[in-house]
């Protein structure tokens, strides 16, 4: 994994709760779902993994964005 930081954000959807993981150097993102029940940090451990996993595979780096805004 790169050495940058992880950034997370979690949401409470009804029971669960979905957790993002983003890599700042990347800005690769992964999702996962977890009961809400667990820890932040057990959330934090399973978005964690699925994101080292994701980098490791080489995942295409996000396309720039273009255009204007508003």
């Amino acid at each position: 994994m790169n050495s940058g930081d992880v950034l997370f954000e979690f949401v409470q959807l009804g029971q669960q709760m979905r957790v993002a993981a983003i890599d700042e150097a990347t800005g690769t993102e992964v999702v996962v779902i977890t009961p809400l029940n667990a820890t932040k940090l057990q959330m934090q451990r399973v978005a964690l993994a699925k994101l080292r996993r994701k980098l490791e595979q080489g995942a295409p780096a996000p396309a720039p964005v273009t255009g204007k805004f508003a």
